[in-house]
């Protein structure tokens, strides 16, 4: 009775985990138009019946796709952009961040979830509170690394998160004109060679307090 049951559990967690990946991949392939739940189903081969089973619907189900590879790609993108320590290398990462989404078809999971919510209005509260930590991981990255500088102090934080959270959605509508991808690389390279030249901005400036004790020490 009690292995029946634990292997019940493991069947039904296979089958979950079965419909997640597939969720995944029909919405990067076939666009949330075409991702049904027959569909999704199809391709875990599993009843269509479980996607309301285990998820209670195919919107909820693709958030749970969508919430898994936020997981696993914010583990892996802190971790790459903590060894940034300089504007150039700030910018290599997020080179290598959008190649990275483009390349396994995470920019459109992202950006199909947001046209849906266009039509939408319950998804919308839904993928804004998803971009939320991907805004806070930009605007910590940026104030790690160019916070206390003149160009931090022109560009703060928060409004460069948004800048870029602005050009990663766009990037993928853009790619119906941008078939071989060649103008958004030529952004990043405009990117590359700006950076070096903004060195000077980046120096952060000495703290008025430290300098004001220095001088009644003297």
């Amino acid at each position: 009775m009690a292995r029946g049951g634990g292997g019940g559990r493991k069947n039904s967690e296979e089958t979950r985990e079965r419909l997640l990946t597939a969720a995944g991949e029909v919405l990067r392939e076939e666009g949330y138009a075409g991702a049904s739940a027959r569909a999704i189903a199809t391709r875990a081969e599993a009843n269509s019946a479980l996607v309301f089973y285990h998820f209670g619907g195919v919107d909820q189900l693709l958030l749970a796709a969508l919430d898994r590879s936020s997981a696993e790609r914010m583990t892996m993108y802190r971790e790459e952009a903590s060894r940034a320590r300089t504007l150039e290398e700030l910018v290599e990462v997020a080179t290598r961040i959008y190649r990275t989404d483009l390349e396994r078809g995470y920019i459109t999971e992202f950006s199909e979830l947001v046209a849906a919510a266009v039509t939408k209005p319950e998804l919308r509260e839904e993928i804004r509170r998803r971009s939320e930590p991907w805004i806070d991981f930009i605007a910590d990255e940026w104030e790690r690394v160019v916070g206390g500088s003149p160009l931090g102090g022109l560009l703060p934080a928060r409004e460069v998160a948004y800048g870029a959270l602005t050009f990663y959605l766009g990037v993928n509508l853009f790619s119906v004109l941008d078939e071989d991808a060649s103008r958004t690389e030529a952004v990043f390279d405009l990117a590359g060679r700006l950076a070096p030249r903004a060195r000077l901005l980046t120096m952060r400036l000495p703290r008025r307090g430290g300098r004001t004790k220095e001088k009644e020490t003297e």
